[in-house]
């Protein structure tokens, strides 16, 4: 584990007036929308692979149906940061949630296979787009002695409503497999309401208009050490937390453990009960001790724990290691997050930017259930897990020369530290 000790503690940081500011009206709404937006997510979850089966097709044509909404949101994403770039942040992301609902509630009356897909496909679109207007009105609205607070407390409400959304959706599900989409779609019309509503008249630096807005363009953010090290720990946190831990452990757990499936949801509850305990207090840290120190630890606690959990040979050994690679992922994210929008800066246009570190995370969660999956035909699980590990041991070699974005403030990045 990297230790804190290796960072001095920047005690004016966390004394400063700005650092003693309570939560901004304004991002306390996008949490609260973030918490309902996640709620409606997890009820569509546990049934959407049964609905589709309902069509009469296989279990790999299921998966598809799972991967569609992964898929577009990659291939969508550029040009969702184009969006955020020319209409501004608070339209992209109401539209982006009128999108999602619409689709989503089009799911509900898919008459065959391929107008859930098409449906399902679409939603994609839609999440992109107020996935980066999200991460961009919380660069311009949280104040920079605070985004690591903020980016702790967003994941934290999407945590929440993820881990409560399957239980209500399993709940609904017994009204018909259609009943959550339609719950879903109007928690999203709610949401976007919420939004439009409550931020409709906050000023963002004072700009008039999208076009007048500087803008970060991606050559430029690559030219600063801390992005392009956030872009490998993005990556290799898609890889571990949203694709190998979703892909990988239940079979796992079956089919080392001997386990039954009810294991391999437990193991998901305590990881994502650890990633809740560690973000109680991991944004606040990267608020005082800085970005880097956080990051890294992060990595180390998630890297090792994934990658020895290929190596376990009973359930109550597995349990733990889970917990142990939450408490990673919740120290990693409010911190590695932050430091992409201290590179942003509150007075600067970053859609692109923004829009290509969530395609690293994307990328990561796609293939690293591809790759690992051939390890374990191939050779073994414990290869499997490994390599995971191995992806984090890159991103935190990236760390290890990148710049802290806390103690540097941010500059523009035409003109980066000589150090990078």
């Amino acid at each position: 584990m990297v230790a804190f000790r290796n960072f001095p503690r920047r005690a004016q940081t966390g004394s400063s007036p700005e650092a003693r500011l309570r939560l901004p009206r304004e991002i306390k709404v996008l949490i609260a929308a973030a918490f309902v937006i996640a709620i409606g997510f997890g009820l569509v979850a546990p049934v959407l692979p049964q609905f589709a089966q309902s069509f009469g097709v296989e279990a790999a044509a299921a998966a598809v149906i799972v991967s569609a909404f992964a898929f577009t949101r990659l291939v969508f994403a550029p040009a969702g940061g184009k969006f955020v770039e020319r209409l501004g942040e608070r339209p992209v992301y109401v539209a982006g949630l009128l999108i999602v609902a619409l689709s989503t509630a089009a799911c509900a009356f898919a008459a065959d296979y391929w107008q859930l897909l098409i449906f399902r496909g679409l939603g994609g679109i839609g999440s992109t787009m107020f996935t980066i207007s999200a991460m961009g009105l919380i660069v311009r609205l949280a104040p920079a002695g605070m985004r690591g607070r903020v980016t702790g407390a967003y994941a934290s409400a999407f945590l929440l409503g993820s881990i409560a959304g399957p239980f209500l959706g399993g709940l609904l599900a017994g009204f018909g497999l259609r009943v959550p989409f339609l719950a879903y779609a109007g928690a999203l019309l709610v949401a976007a309401a919420v939004v439009f509503f409550q931020l409709k008249d906050t000023a963002l630096s004072h700009r008039k208009g999208a076009a007048s807005q500087p803008v970060l363009t991606v050559r430029e953010a690559m030219q600063d050490s801390a992005y392009r090290a956030a872009l490998v720990s993005g990556f290799a946190n898609g890889w571990a937390s949203f694709g190998v831990r979703m892909a990988l452990v239940p079979l796992f757990a079956a089919a080392v453990l001997g386990a039954g499936p009810e294991v391999a949801g437990i193991s998901l509850a305590f990881f994502a009960g650890g990633t809740a305990l560690a973000l109680t207090v991991s944004g606040r840290l990267a608020d005082s001790l800085g970005r880097k120190p956080l990051v890294l630890t992060g990595l180390a606690v998630n890297g090792a724990a994934m990658a020895c959990l290929g190596l376990t040979s009973d359930v109550v050994t597995f349990l733990v290691v889970s917990v142990i690679a939450g408490v990673g992922a919740g120290i990693l994210n409010p911190a590695q997050q932050a430091a992409v929008a201290d590179v942003v800066g509150n007075d600067r246009s970053g859609g692109k930017v923004l829009a290509t570190f969530q395609m690293s995370t994307d990328t990561g969660a796609i293939f690293g259930p591809i790759l690992a999956g051939l390890l374990v035909d191939t050779f073994s699980y414990g290869w499997a897990f490994g390599l995971t590990g191995v992806t984090a041991l890159a991103a935190i070699l990236m760390w290890t020369m990148a710049r802290e974005t806390l103690a540097d403030p941010v500059k523009s990045v035409r003109r980066p530290p000589a150090a990078d």
